[in-house]
């Protein structure tokens, strides 16, 4: 019997500790209130973590743990705050070593689909797959995939990436604030429609749609092509942000150096958070790119109006027909914007048909920027240029002045 109490007390003992537990302080430094803004926790160091718990004031809330580099062991932990303008608030973070992440509501959606021409209706699609490789001379990826490519999306917006050398992001716009991609898969049904569902809302052709990253020749964008390989996968699912990324292996980017530029593997990840209509871009390189130039920017909607503040923020409000997706085949009108931090800047582009551009490089192997959109639909929205540049200003100030997170 005593040797059962020594080692009931010993397992006991190891239980407590495979807990670990983190106090994180999480401030606002402007005088604007804040909603769901992500505080993301790095989990190297504190071992091989399973599960977690967040609490503030006693109270759980939702979180998340992702595994960023797919290697079975999570690498971050995220979730969201709200916060009052100059407000802080102090929470628990409670790491262990086993378990599984708990299970939360949905706040975001992503999926990837295999076509299947025997199906009938447009959005009962069900083959669904995680990660899809094909080699540069395929023939026509861009029909590999139901809607044409991965698609991703908060309460706010709904976003799909084409899969081809374009890799340009199409947009969902909806009326009312919730997650509809499952359900309509990017192709909105009649009935859907008539019980308020969203659609597509823009035309994007060879543009840059919005925000999609391409080389630069010296003159113009350049596709992202030749490549010998092109990969689309989804990184996390969710509950609170949704992560995925694009891989182009053996990319030959413009170098102005040389005629016979040496490949790059990129890769380039879109993290979309819940109650966001922002995307986060983040571009990566498998070796430093100094020698190279790249581009980004939006599309030119036709007879749109241009804003600028010359340090970065773009942005235009306009109607155009969409592509022939939709349902009732009107006219619709979209605000787009992107927000490019000045250290990757090396030139603002005269707008042209086709393009509001920015020429961008980086000094070492990586560049972020975020893109934004708004669809005039929306009965929660912004529903005029006026309206939505203004809102485009103080959105940046919020992201050149972000929360402050302590651990």
């Amino acid at each position: 019997m005593k040797q059962f109490l020594s080692l009931l007390l010993l397992t006991l003992t190891t239980t407590a500790y495979s807990q670990q537990t983190v106090s994180v302080r999480v401030s606002n430094p402007s005088t604007t209130a804040r909603s769901d803004e992500p505080v993301v926790i790095p989990l190297n160091g504190y071992g091989d973590i399973r599960s977690a718990l967040v609490t503030v004031d006693g109270q759980e809330i939702p979180c998340q743990l992702d595994d960023l580099n797919q290697d079975e062991t999570f690498d971050e932990l995220c979730f969201l705050t709200d916060l009052k303008g100059k407000e802080t608030k102090d929470y628990e973070v409670k790491l262990f070593d086993e378990g599984e992440p708990r299970p939360y509501p949905a706040r975001v959606f992503a999926e990837m689909l295999i076509r299947n021409d025997k199906v009938k209706e447009k959005n009962k699609h069900n083959n669904f797959v995680e990660s899809i490789t094909v080699r540069g001379d395929c023939a026509n990826s861009y029909n590999i995939q139901h809607h044409h490519g991965v698609d991703f999306e908060s309460e706010l917006n709904g976003i799909r990436i084409y899969f081809d050398k374009r890799q340009t992001l199409d947009l969902y716009g909806k009326f009312k604030k919730r997650l509809e991609l499952e359900a309509t898969q990017f192709y909105t049904q009649p009935d859907q429609k008539a019980e308020g569902y969203g659609d597509d809302v823009l035309w994007v052709g060879n543009t840059f749609g919005l925000g999609a990253f391409r080389g630069w020749d010296g003159k113009e964008p350049t596709m992202i092509d030749p490549v010998r390989s092109r990969t689309q996968r989804v990184i996390s699912y969710g509950p609170l942000r949704t992560i995925v990324e694009l891989f182009d292996r053996g990319w030959l980017a413009p170098s102005p150096l040389t005629s016979h530029p040496s490949p790059l593997n990129m890769t380039i990840r879109y993290t979309q958070y819940a109650g966001h209509r922002d995307t986060d871009v983040d571009v990566f390189f498998n070796k430093n790119v100094s020698d190279r130039k790249f581009s980004t920017g939006i599309i030119n909607v036709k007879g749109s109006e241009e804003f600028s503040d010359q340090k970065g923020l773009r942005a235009c409000w306009g109607t155009d027909w969409p592509s022939g997706d939709t349902i009732n085949f009107k006219r619709e009108t979209v605000g787009l914007g992107i927000c490019v931090p000045l250290k990757y800047i090396k030139s603002e582009e005269p707008a042209n048909k086709d393009n509001y551009a920015f020429v961008v490089g980086t000094d070492t192997d990586r560049l972020s920027y975020k893109v934004i959109y708004c669809s005039d639909n929306e009965t929660f929205g912004y529903h005029s240029a006026k309206e939505w540049f203004e809102f485009l200003k103080a959105w940046k100030r919020e992201v050149e002045k972000p929360i402050v997170v302590t651990y």
